[in-house]
């Protein structure tokens, strides 16, 4: 499983790739608890840095770029795990959800 995530640091955004495997269920919904799907990369651990943004949009602009991510399916860091509660719910099915837009 992929996931972007666009971190604040002291004066710039990181956009960070992760790389994990999906070990997920309804009682594990966090996606920072697991395994990093090659652990032989170290940058896997941490998540693998795509660039740095000046600002919050600058990054979100850069992180859809370079990775594909969705506008309208960002969420916030404490939201994701119900998103992916849900994706666990459907099934975790290979087609898009009911709305018709890329899973979260």
């Amino acid at each position: 499983m992929r996931y972007v995530e666009v971190r604040a640091a002291k004066d710039h955004f990181g956009i960070y790739l992760h790389t994990v495997e999906d070990v997920g269920s309804e009682a594990l919904l966090d996606l920072d608890e697991f395994p990093p799907f090659d652990p032989d990369d170290e940058s896997s651990e941490f998540g693998q840095l795509l660039g740095t943004a000046e600002n919050p949009l600058a990054a979100l602009v850069m992180a859809e770029q370079r990775t594909g991510a969705e506008r309208g399916r960002w969420v916030n860091e404490n939201v994701v795990q119900d998103a992916y509660g849900d994706f666990i719910r459907a099934g975790r099915p290979s087609d898009a959800p009911p709305d018709g837009r890329p899973w979260t």
